[in-house]
């Protein structure tokens, strides 16, 4: 087996998995196959569209296989048959029978966006941001047959901007996450990087975000409100009442100075670049800069509010 130039199968199904499928397809290494989820129905017309790693497969003319579960024989024969050195997972979103597991010489590796084994599961990126970490980071790690259990082979750090969204910090732990990869393939193929085994203390699971944690509650502090919003953009995308409409809140960011106190959601000041909410914590404000009025595209707070007088409005 050659160390720098390795058969890789691929398994993965959004835009995170694509920036790293884009680094190896530009490497010394052979991409043999590609798995990702079959085609699903999205958008408001609900047209059938392919995951970005598809498309990246299908441009490159790579051979794509979809299978709606691999835990058929057929579909474990169909990726046996790609006769790879190594899997790289990167969010695919199906689970791996033990009989992938165990076919490629290397095993399975997985690109994970936290340092293990803190934000096991899904969103991690999401849940870092809710509950203000202030680093996060990628894993290189050696798949087993738990959720994200497996040992690790490589991480790299990141902080996490005191400002920064799901969707920023997303396309940096992309970048990272291809980065490491293509830095941990030789190393890990020559022996050079062994597994070490989690810790048991610290484990956290980072679980689907859903729409309903969307909705925000101003009685809360600027802090957790700025999180919320922060977190859930660029989905679920943070939400809530005002004049009536469902006003869909894309940035925000922390008032530095005390204010006066006004009733929890309270619109105390209107600008060309914000609208400066009350909060439930006495003294506290959130500076509202990208919002978003139903049926309309996003704006920044001055366009959004370009002749309405919304001081002492409340956002319920």
């Amino acid at each position: 087996m050659n160390c720098n130039r390795l058969n890789i199968a691929f398994a993965g199904t959004p835009e995170f998995a694509a920036v790293a499928l884009d680094a190896l397809l530009a490497s010394s290494h052979t991409v043999v196959g590609v798995l990702t989820q079959p085609d699903r129905p999205a958008g408001r017309g609900r047209k059938l569209t392919q995951s970005a790693v598809k498309l990246r497969a299908m441009a490159a003319n790579v051979p794509v296989q979809q299978p709606l579960s691999l835990k058929e024989p057929k579909a474990v024969d169909a990726f046996q048959s790609l006769n790879a050195d190594v899997l790289v997972v990167a969010a695919y979103g199906l689970i791996l029978p033990q009989a992938v597991l165990d076919t490629p010489a290397m095993g399975c590796l997985n690109i994970h966006g936290s340092l293990l084994p803190r934000w096991r599961g899904a969103a991690p990126i999401h849940r870092a941001i809710l509950a203000g970490d202030h680093h996060t980071g990628v894993c290189i790690m050696q798949m087993d047959a738990g959720l994200d259990t497996g040992g690790v082979l490589l991480s790299h750090q990141l902080a996490i901007g005191a400002d920064e969204t799901s969707a920023q910090l997303h396309d940096r732990l992309a970048a990272a996450g291809a980065d490491a990869l293509i830095e941990a393939l030789p190393r890990v193929c020559s022996g050079v990087l062994q597994p070490v085994a989690q810790p048991a203390q610290g484990v956290t699971y980072a679980e689907k975000l859903s729409k309903s944690e969307a909705k925000l509650d101003f009685s809360n502090g600027a802090e957790q409100l700025h999180r919320r919003i922060r977190a859930f953009n660029p989905w679920p995308v943070a939400e809530a009442q005002l004049c009536g409409e469902r006003v869909r809140l894309w940035r925000s960011q922390r008032v530095e100075r005390a204010v006066d106190e006004h009733s929890p959601g309270t619109i105390i000041e209107q600008t060309g670049s914000y609208l400066r909410v009350s909060t439930g914590v006495a003294h506290e404000a959130i500076d509202l800069l990208t919002l978003q009025w139903p049926g309309k595209k996003s704006q920044d707070a001055g366009a959004f509010s370009q002749s309405r007088a919304l001081i002492g409005e409340r956002f319920g």
